[in-house]
């Protein structure tokens, strides 16, 4: 589903950077993406919404458009798609709950929090329970608005799972946290005679089986394709809306920093946060990823033995990507659902849907695999210092430089990192550190490049050059079974009609001496292709 095309904008507005209040965004002029057409069908769709979408995606200010247009403020909406497909004359009670804050790590914290809330939502109604439990609290609260305007109730909850999310390393708390809210969520199924609308949205999709029991009837849109786009901006959007930023900005890097995500639908989205900040600072950076620290998911993944080579080419199907739970998180589920990965092509297996995910842009491409190499040498200065110079040697093709960096960056990898991680007993750790180095710069890079000789390690495009690398374990293959390889697969074929150089790069690992063994390049020019 589109919404209807706006015209192109020629005056500037104010970037609603951080600002999740719609009626602020409407009154004080800010840019505004209409995502109204998709509220319309909501409703004329269904009643119970669940809807997953990675942080800073504007589901916030989307649950805060829902509340006014639940309270008939049509004044905010004239020139929106709603306008005139909303009977404003007929106003619902709004119950809006919200985790975005708090300690919910704290054990009992999580019922305080909504304590405090119902508390305010009593004061503001003038409805005051008797009841002394939350669940009931709140079951009086649908009911009794309900009678006193003679209208159901609009229940928003933002941020659903934040309290669960929030005590991942503190798996009591956790699973406390997601049995109290279970409760709470039933709440609103036994009283569904008293409700016009649920919407909960949070990051990510927990099994309804723990969590959603109660609340069976949701009708989740998080992988509907006629909602890919309810939250994000599309191509059309920085076209329309956004064209006035776009003067002395190249629209390529832009849609290679930061367009990419996608959610089954037609076209792919940006982030608003990223897309906002870029407008506003006019340079490219790291900005979503920045407001995040992912410590947890990059501990699972060196826990899980995850190789970073790995990341662009997981595979997955709708039951695995939801599979989330306290005690069950799927890898893939993980970095899916907080948008560490996104959707690049589906196919059918045996009738159900397989996905192939991949990371969504550069940023996120370059970024994680900045925080894996962090993690790896605990010391950001030298991984810096070491990133730097690579790109520097490849840029002069300085090959021994190169060898002598290349044993740098297993060299500054702590002792104890090995003797506490059977990880690197692993092949593919010693390619996943060479991969996270140049993913890191932001280079054209693809691994495990099938072609009909069989399938290369890894193919790194730069400078007008291109560098071939194979990886293998000494402890596994005989001496000089890299490079024996990189030539009878002729896996340089696929590459001669782009008539650059290309460098063949072997590079042999010893477990035991945790560095490089043996590092080969045999370079072809042109006159060699």
């Amino acid at each position: 589903m589109q919404n209807p095309s706006p015209s192109i904008r020629t005056d500037k507005r104010k970037l609603p950077i951080g600002i999740q209040t719609f009626r602020e965004i409407r009154e004080q002029s800010y840019y505004y993406v209409d995502k109204t057409a998709y509220i319309q069908r909501l409703m004329d769709e269904g009643k119970h919404y669940f809807l997953s979408r990675p942080r800073r995606f504007g589901k916030s200010l989307f649950l805060d458009t829902l509340k006014e247009i639940f309270e008939g403020n049509e004044g905010l909406f004239e020139g929106l798609h709603i306008h005139d497909h909303w009977d404003w004359s007929i106003r619902h009670p709004v119950i809006r709950l919200s985790f975005g804050s708090g300690n919910f790590k704290e054990p009992g914290y999580l019922q305080k929090n909504l304590i405090d809330q119902l508390t305010a939502i009593e004061r503001r109604t003038g409805m005051i329970a008797e009841s002394e439990t939350v669940p009931g609290r709140f079951a009086y609260l649908i009911e009794a608005l309900h009678d006193r305007t003679g209208q159901p109730v609009a229940v928003l909850v933002d941020e659903y799972d934040k309290p669960i999310l929030d005590a991942l390393d503190e798996p009591e708390v956790a699973r406390a946290n997601r049995d109290f809210l279970r409760g709470l969520y039933a709440t609103i199924k036994d009283n569904d005679a008293h409700v016009k609308f649920t919407f909960l949205t949070g990051v990510s999709k927990f099994s309804k089986v723990h969590l959603f029991s109660g609340l069976n009837n949701l009708t989740d849109i998080t992988m509907d394709p006629s909602y890919s786009a309810i939250c994000g901006y599309t191509e059309a959007d920085l076209d329309t809306v956004f064209a006035p930023e776009l003067p002395d900005l190249d629209r390529d890097q832009i849609r290679d920093w930061y367009n990419g995500y996608n959610w089954r639908g037609d076209e792919k989205v940006y982030n608003p946060f990223d897309i906002l900040l870029l407008f506003r600072r006019r340079s490219f950076e790291a900005y979503w990823f920045e407001t995040g620290t992912p410590t947890f998911l990059i501990e699972t993944l060196f826990k899980r033995r995850v190789s970073s080579l790995e990341l662009d080419k997981m595979v997955g199907s709708s039951d695995l990507l939801s599979t989330f739970d306290v005690d069950e998180i799927a890898t893939e589920a993980l970095l899916f659902q907080t948008g560490y990965l996104t959707i690049i092509d589906e196919e059918n297996l045996g009738g159900e849907p397989l996905y192939r995910l991949s990371y969504p842009n550069r940023e996120v491409r370059q970024s994680l695999n900045r925080s894996l190499l962090r993690y790896l040498v605990k010391d950001p200065s030298r991984q810096m210092a070491n990133s730097v110079q690579l790109y520097r040697l490849l840029e002069a093709n300085d090959f021994e430089e190169l060898k002598t960096l290349f044993h740098a960056f297993f060299a500054s990898i702590p002792y104890e990192w090995y003797t506490n991680n059977d990880i690197a007993n692993y092949e593919g750790y010693y390619a996943s550190v060479f991969y996270s180095y140049f993913a890191a710069l932001g280079l054209d890079i693809t691994v495990e490049d099938s072609s009909s000789h069989g399938c290369l390690d890894m193919a790194v495009l730069f400078n007008g050059n291109v560098y071939l690398f194979e990886f293998k374990v000494v402890e596994m293959s005989p001496k000089g079974a890299a490079m024996a390889q990189l030539k009878a697969r002729r896996y340089a074929d696929k590459y001669r009609a782009r008539d650059e150089p290309i460098h063949l790069i072997a590079v042999e690992f010893s477990r035991k001496g945790r560095n490089i063994a043996a590092f080969e390049i045999a370079s072809l020019n042109k006159a060699d292709l």
